[in-house]
Protein backbone atom coordinates (compact mmCIF):
# COMPACT_ATOMS: atom_id res chain seq x y z
CA UNK A 1 0.00 0.00 0.00
CA UNK A 2 2.80 2.41 0.82
CA UNK A 3 4.50 1.61 -2.48
CA UNK A 4 1.34 2.59 -4.39
CA UNK A 5 1.10 5.86 -2.49
CA UNK A 6 4.76 6.60 -3.23
CA UNK A 7 4.19 5.99 -6.94
CA UNK A 8 1.17 8.30 -6.93
CA UNK A 9 3.18 10.95 -5.07
CA UNK A 10 6.01 10.66 -7.60
CA UNK A 11 3.54 11.07 -10.48
CA UNK A 12 1.98 14.14 -8.87
CA UNK A 13 5.35 15.75 -8.20
CA UNK A 14 6.51 14.95 -11.73
CA UNK A 15 3.36 16.52 -13.13
CA UNK A 16 3.91 19.66 -11.08
CA UNK A 17 7.50 19.91 -12.30
CA UNK A 18 6.28 19.62 -15.88
CA UNK A 19 3.66 22.34 -15.32
CA UNK A 20 6.30 24.73 -13.97
CA UNK A 21 8.75 23.83 -16.73
CA UNK A 22 6.15 24.37 -19.46
CA UNK A 23 4.95 27.62 -17.86
CA UNK A 24 8.48 29.01 -18.03
CA UNK A 25 8.34 28.59 -21.80
CA UNK A 26 10.66 25.67 -22.20
CA UNK A 27 10.69 21.97 -22.46
CA UNK A 28 10.09 19.42 -25.16
CA UNK A 29 6.68 18.45 -26.49
CA UNK A 30 6.21 15.64 -23.94
CA UNK A 31 6.66 18.12 -21.06
CA UNK A 32 3.89 20.31 -22.45
CA UNK A 33 1.69 17.22 -22.91
CA UNK A 34 2.25 16.08 -19.31
CA UNK A 35 1.59 19.62 -18.07
CA UNK A 36 -1.68 19.74 -20.01
CA UNK A 37 -2.76 16.37 -18.60
CA UNK A 38 -1.81 17.44 -15.08
CA UNK A 39 -3.80 20.66 -15.30
CA UNK A 40 -6.79 18.80 -16.75
CA UNK A 41 -6.66 16.23 -13.95
CA UNK A 42 -6.49 19.06 -11.41
CA UNK A 43 -9.57 20.67 -12.92
CA UNK A 44 -11.45 17.36 -12.80
CA UNK A 45 -10.53 16.85 -9.15
CA UNK A 46 -11.43 20.44 -8.32
CA UNK A 47 -14.84 20.22 -10.02
CA UNK A 48 -15.66 16.87 -8.43
CA UNK A 49 -14.74 18.18 -4.98
CA UNK A 50 -16.60 21.45 -5.56
CA UNK A 51 -20.02 19.98 -4.83
CA UNK A 52 -18.88 18.62 -1.49
CA UNK A 53 -17.19 21.82 -0.40
CA UNK A 54 -20.19 24.12 -0.66
CA UNK A 55 -20.78 26.37 2.31
CA UNK A 56 -17.12 26.58 3.25
CA UNK A 57 -15.55 29.76 4.45
CA UNK A 58 -17.49 31.96 2.02
CA UNK A 59 -14.42 33.48 0.41
CA UNK A 60 -15.95 33.30 -3.06
CA UNK A 61 -12.88 31.83 -4.78
CA UNK A 62 -15.00 29.80 -7.21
Amino acid sequence: MIAILLVVLALVLGGCVCVVWAARGGGPRWVRAVATLTLAAGNVVRSSAGGRRRGGNGSGDD
